[in-house]
């Protein structure tokens, strides 16, 4: 069954069941096998494959292969290796767009004959000028007034090879004034000259994504179409195909939730293909690409990604997931479950000079998990090497590791002291002389001497030289734009490292933490015993964190060779005091469930919480729309204060806060828009949803229909757009500006933010 606490698909689902829309859910993850799948992959394939899981139905994996000039057996086979990774199985053989070629054509030879498709003979740009703008109505081409026996005649000869690509295209008749710019005669078919890695050359014409997407949805009889939401405009040419078609049911349906956009990552196949064949990484399993591949190869595990998918859940809206909370997904789970070793990065000789002999200690694998089982011998003798890095000869003030007057303890073994430092010509410290203390074992000390920590380290004869291959995040940006923000630091390969014997003679597993280093996997590719390779999985900490914590000091305020203080991390504060201690047994239950069930804010909780009216507001609307954050925010706020002013009874109802949530959840619109809309309602109760459609308000987030407007208003201003490339990146904010006036305010920021950057770049 599906989890307790269910997201909207899982109640879509849940509901189409219950109501016998469906018996059975069946789902599909369709990939285009043109590149290696992604973490946004794997978001997908653990919905699809999970919802299909919960409900007890099926889940099909599907090539979508309609574009033969980019695509290879390589990825579809890169494709199903990530899917079982991950701990999926799809229902039956994988299936091909490409087995449906013959029935998809059949299916355009119908609308042909229905007079809804004809073949067009525009060229690329016309089709592109005839669409029109956001503002302005497209016009439809004079082809369009071809005979349905001209129109078979030359789709049939399209299919034979006759012509070149690009001379002919086969449109749908639908709508040129539509104001969803997909629906204005979108393209249906193509001609492609290529050889198909399955049909080889049977065909000459390919099928667009739009039309074989319904109809491979349909002919499999899958119930829910899964889609991120840049697909959200398609869904109108998907039901108007299914629908134009008259196909009996039971028929599919698309849903669209938000793609998973990860901080210092870029994600586009284009992207991530332009890496791998300028040589900037080894290849799409590079450990430091967001390929499923890549994060297998750098050491981590399927379930930390699963846990990631689960934690960040699935939104309706796009935002920035951090690449931190990835990361402590990896972290989280290795901690419970990997052996500690020990292994020195920079090699540093130690010689105990009242020591003779050698010995074995015992050290455990688990440390701080008492009851797992597991431990290894370290040889001991009286040459070891400790880090670099633990030894000082002039400490800052606040180091507590190795320095001439300040013993330090080997971690499982001995105190040791510093007796002499030994120097090369050129002052580098090449050998320090030390004493131990016999009576100062680990786990039988009594000698009585304290010190501040213990450090690791090797036995300079068993140890064994292993290369590190010190991975981090490939972009130094929090957003980046493309190769200009490659970190320069995101591979860095130790060659003389040295590690305890027992990992590579024993061999207990495959990732390691070493011990005050990070998490580590040994290469599945180029290890061996002769030349054994690791990869750094993951930090021990947070470094990115701190870096973008830290405020510069100004040299003036800091004293001389002295380093700036760590600032203090403290908890976040959920208010400025415990508001719970004021409220009584009632209230502090319904802010604990507001907390813990819903996840509203603290501040938020406690408003709804403390005043019965908001609160009974509160309830109702969420009856009528599950998603709790938004409404949460309108009810404490504008409704709070609607109530204050109002002596007699609202002019609205909960309906109306919950379609006014849902709206801004589905990003229809825009906060603004959704301020002014309260306002509206607040005055004369009319729903939100009808001052939306009369006034036209619903918010542009297609890019197609976007990127007309950018490019009308950059050609507009040709002097402003001069000086923005000579440096005024001021103007930047003057060119949204100009985008968001000529679609009325309705064009969403973040997307002309974004695309705008993109052409500017160009």
């Amino acid at each position: 069954m599906a989890k307790e606490r269910k997201d909207f698909l899982r109640r879509i689902v849940e509901e189409d069941l219950h109501s016998g829309r469906y018996k059975e859910v069946v789902t599909r993850f369709p990939p285009e096998p043109n590149g290696f799948p992604h973490i946004g992959h794997a978001k997908a394939i653990s919905i699809n494959f999970g919802i299909a899981e919960d409900f007890g139905g099926r889940c099909h994996l599907r090539m979508d292969d309609t574009n033969p000039t980019t695509e290879d057996p390589v990825y579809v086979e890169a494709l199903k290796d990530a899917v079982r990774w991950l701990g999926f199985e799809w229902d039956g053989e994988v299936r091909y767009t490409s087995d449906y070629f013959q029935r998809l054509y059949d299916y355009a030879v119908e609308l042909i004959k229905m007079g809804k498709a004809y073949v067009d003979s525009l060229s690329e740009e016309e089709i592109r000028e005839y669409r029109g703008s956001v503002t302005t109505a497209g016009r439809r081409s004079v082809y369009a007034e071809r005979s349905v026996e001209e129109n078979l005649e030359l789709f049939a000869r399209m299919r034979a090879g006759e012509f070149a690509e690009g001379e002919h295209v086969l449109r749908a008749r639908i709508d040129m004034a539509s104001p969803n710019m997909k629906m204005r005669d979108p393209l249906l078919y193509r001609i492609r000259h290529a050889s198909h890695y399955r049909t080889g050359d049977e065909w000459s014409v390919y099928p667009m994504y739009d039309f074989a997407h319904c109809l491979s949805d349909y002919i499999e009889g899958v119930t829910h179409s899964f889609c991120t939401l840049e697909f959200e405009n398609n869904r109108e040419i998907y039901d108007w195909i299914i629908d134009t078609l008259s196909l009996s049911p039971p028929r599919p349906h698309q849903y669209e939730f938000a793609r998973l956009n990860l901080s210092y990552t870029l994600m586009s196949k284009r992207r991530l293909l332009e890496l791998v064949e300028s040589g900037t990484v080894s290849g799409w399993d590079d450990p430091r690409m967001p390929t499923i591949a890549g994060y297998r190869r750098r050491g981590y595990t399927a379930e930390s990604i699963l846990r990631f998918c689960e934690q960040i859940g699935i939104a309706k809206a796009n935002s920035l997931v951090d690449v931190a909370q990835l990361e402590f997904c990896i972290r989280d789970d290795l901690n419970k479950k990997v052996p500690r070793v020990m292994c020195v990065l920079d090699p540093l000789k130690v010689r105990i000079v009242n020591y003779e002999g050698s010995e074995e200690l015992e050290a455990p694998y688990y440390p701080h998990d008492v009851p797992k089982e597991g431990s290894r011998k370290l040889p001991f003798s009286a040459e070891i090497y400790i880090d670099r890095k633990d030894f000082s000869q002039n400490p800052p003030k606040g180091y507590h590791r190795f320095t001439p007057e300040q013993p330090v303890r080997l971690r499982y073994a001995y105190i040791i002291r510093c007796k002499e430092v030994i120097k090369n010509e050129e002052g580098e410290i090449t050998e320090i002389l030390a004493e131990y203390y016999p009576d100062s074992k680990s786990g039988e000390d009594s000698s009585g001497i304290k010190v501040k920590s213990a450090i690791h380290w090797v036995e300079a004869g068993s140890a064994k030289k292993v290369q590190l291959r010190l991975y981090d995040r490939l972009y130094k940006a929090r957003e980046p734009e493309g190769m200009e923000d490659l970190n320069p630091d995101s591979l860095k390969i130790v060659e003389e490292a040295l590690i305890e014997p027992a990992v590579i003679e024993e061999k207990p597993d495959v990732r390691y933490q070493f011990e005050r280093e990070g998490y580590f996997y040994a290469d599945p590719i180029d290890y061996s015993d002769e030349r054994p390779v690791f990869n750094r999985i993951v930090t021990l900490k947070d470094s990115w964190a701190k870096k973008a914590q830290e405020k510069p000091v100004e040299p003036k305020e800091r004293k001389r060779n002295q380093a700036p203080k760590e600032k203090r991390e403290e908890p976040e504060r959920e208010s400025k005091q415990d508001d719970t201690l004021l409220m009584s047994d009632m209230e502090r239950e319904r802010f604990a469930d507001y907390r813990e069930r819903l996840g509203l804010r603290a501040e938020v909780a406690s408003t709804l919480a403390r005043d019965e009216e908001l609160s009974a507001f509160f309830q109702e609307a969420l009856e009528l729309y599950e998603e709790a954050e938004n409404i949460a925010k309108i009810v404490a706020n504008e409704v709070a204060r609607e109530m204050k002013k109002s002596r007699n009874e609202l002019a609205f109802g909960a309906k109306h806060v919950a379609q006014l949530a849902k709206m801004l959840d589905r990003e229809l619109i825009s906060t603004k828009i959704a301020k002014e809309l309260f306002e509206e309602m607040a005055k004369s109760g009319e729903e939100p949803e009808s001052i939306v459609e009369k006034r036209g308000l619903i918010q542009i987030s297609d890019p197609e229909t976007l990127s007309p407007v950018i490019e009308e208003v950059l050609t507009s201003n040709p002097e402003n757009l001069k000086r923005y490339k000579e440096g005024n990146e001021r103007l930047f904010g003057f060119f949204v500006g100009e985008v968001l006036k000529a679609t009325a305010g309705k064009a969403n920021p973040k997307v002309v933010n974004t695309l705008l950057r993109e052409r500017l770049k160009g």
